[in-house]
């Protein structure tokens, strides 16, 4: 059983932490969402999570077991039109494929729909991560068609392993609950 909170400031390293561990190095081997392969360098940082936290619409939304142990995290961004983005998308290697992220998704579409009456839900993934983009689609996201650049150059994003990354943006219509 997870129970859910939005981030402080005193929870940045645990979430840096368990950001790195999700995509880079070959601790992120031990889970299927790893970037080893086309990624090097860092995901994030102390100073980026800090800045998504400051935000103004922006929350980190943390995923945690009754033991107070951190098993996930995205954040989630409030956009204009209604429209909500879904990133930094992180579950503990070891502890994916048990439906934590399922979960985690879940309540990130819930808080967007339910509290700030969002009706579609945005993210972008690399585009070459056709197993996540098809998990995602499972879950009734789907790609737009467009797609954004790869932040070449920036190495606050990582150091790219080959020079044909993009991000592809999925979305999703939020259906509100009755």
């Amino acid at each position: 059983m997870l129970s859910f909170r939005h981030a402080a400031v005193t929870d940045v390293p645990a979430i840096v932490r368990l950001v790195e561990s999700a995509y880079r190095g070959d601790a992120s081997r031990a889970g299927w969402t790893t970037e080893a392969d086309l990624l090097d360098g860092q995901r994030t940082d102390s100073a980026a999570v800090a800045e998504m936290l400051r935000a103004p619409g922006s929350v980190v939304l943390l995923a945690e077991e009754s033991s107070g142990q951190l098993v996930g995290c995205c954040r989630l961004e409030r956009r204009p039109g209604a429209e909500a983005y879904f990133g930094m998308f992180s579950v503990q290697p070891v502890r994916q494929g048990e439906g934590v992220g399922r979960q985690v998704l879940a309540e990130a579409e819930r808080i967007a729909r339910d509290e700030w009456a969002a009706t579609t839900m945005l993210m972008t993934v690399i585009a070459q991560r056709a197993e996540l983009i098809a998990w995602y689609e499972r879950r009734g996201y789907h790609p737009t068609g467009e797609t954004q650049p790869f932040p070449y150059g920036n190495e606050r994003f990582g150091i790219p392993r080959r020079p044909d990354l993009t991000f592809a943006v999925l979305a999703k219509p939020l259906a509100r609950s009755h």
